[in-house]
């Protein structure tokens, strides 16, 4: 049995990011979005939420920036794809909880098919969202998984930096600045 990813959460942080579940190699190694291919940290610096690109082994980092992750279903799996609709409705109850006991502001759902499932949401699409979760306001940001073929790194890079920009928090990398952002993919 693989032990379940511990979250990077702190009471009144700024940004929370909420991936579907982890990884199978991302659990053994026991830091978030360590699979190899996900594009989630080089996707972090370049929106400008970390000046420098973090490894994953550096996840805590997040916290003195406001910055946390959790995951929506904490069962790790080879692909989110082998999660049930229960798993994802269960997770989202789960998910309500932790962050009405923290306080975020936001929540960046990474990607929008777990999402619409969990919070039975099926027009939810790329961007705010009109409900909040727990408290916090959502923003659906895409999938960083390598998979996800739709958002090359640069256009992914400008849908975190839309979020990022939206959330208040500052570019700490100077690579995208606050906008006007071009479009990247239909939303």
């Amino acid at each position: 049995m693989t032990a379940v990813l511990p979250d990077v959460l702190a009471e009144g942080l700024r940004v929370v990011f909420v991936g579907i579940n982890p990884g199978l190699s991302s659990a053994a190694a026991g830091h978030s979005f360590h699979t190899p291919g996900n594009r989630f940290w080089p996707a972090l610096h370049r929106a400008g939420f970390t000046p420098r690109q973090l490894r994953a082994e550096e996840e805590r980092l997040l916290l003195g920036w406001g910055l946390g992750i959790t995951s929506l279903v904490r069962r790790p799996t080879a692909r989110a794809a082998q999660l049930t609709r229960a798993e994802l409705v269960a997770g989202g109850e789960d998910l309500a909880g932790r962050v009405r006991a923290i306080g975020p502001e936001w929540l960046a759902m990474l990607g929008v098919t777990g999402y619409r499932t969990a919070f039975g949401a099926p027009r939810a699409r790329l961007g705010p969202q009109p409900e909040t979760i727990g408290g916090a306001r959502v923003w659906i940001v895409p999938n960083p998984s390598g998979l996800n073929a739709h958002f090359p790194p640069a256009a992914l890079a400008v849908e975190f930096a839309r979020m990022r920009a939206a959330a208040g928090v500052p570019d700490r990398s100077g690579l995208l600045g606050d906008g006007p952002f071009p479009e990247t993919a239909p939303r």
